[in-house]
């Protein structure tokens, strides 16, 4: 995979990387140029990640997520809850941010270059389709959904 760095701050901060040996993710950077408040329940905001990606196999795509302790501890979350990277998007990584705390809770100040999201790479499957009058196998769930089988 090619990085192409967008904001030259990332070669101080490190190059997004994953933080240990058994790190699932790698850890996305906020590339403002001053701390940035956010309110509780404003709406989302676009915070750049500082690169962009050339998956160069469209077999994989990356799904941008919150990074836990921000959102346990401070309420910091995606205001899309899940970002997708589609291995054929080459912009700029941007990074919805969202205050979920109640409304007049004190806002949330993001420094340059926090941490504030991760993304995690996972494969993509892309099956052919074929339109049927009734499918070809039966299961014991059938239709039943939300709630079918208990709380």
């Amino acid at each position: 995979m090619e990085v192409r760095i967008l904001d030259p701050r990332i070669h101080e901060w490190g190059l997004p990387d994953y933080q240990t040996a058994g790190s699932a993710a790698i850890d996305l950077f906020a590339c403002i140029d001053a701390p940035l408040n956010i309110a509780a329940q404003a709406p989302a905001m676009l915070i750049s990640a500082g690169i962009a990606l050339s998956f160069d196999d469209f077999s994989f795509a990356g799904l941008v997520l919150p990074r836990s302790g921000q959102g346990h501890k401070r309420g910091l979350v995606l205001g899309n809850s899940t970002g997708l990277i589609d291995p054929d998007y080459t912009g700029e990584i941007l990074i919805s941010t969202w205050n979920r705390n109640p409304a007049g809770c004190d806002p949330i100040t993001i420094q340059p270059g926090e941490r504030i999201a991760q993304m995690i790479f996972v494969p993509v499957l892309r099956p052919a389709f074929t339109v049927v009058d009734g499918f070809s196998r039966a299961t014991a769930r059938a239709a039943g959904g939300f709630g079918s089988t208990g709380a």
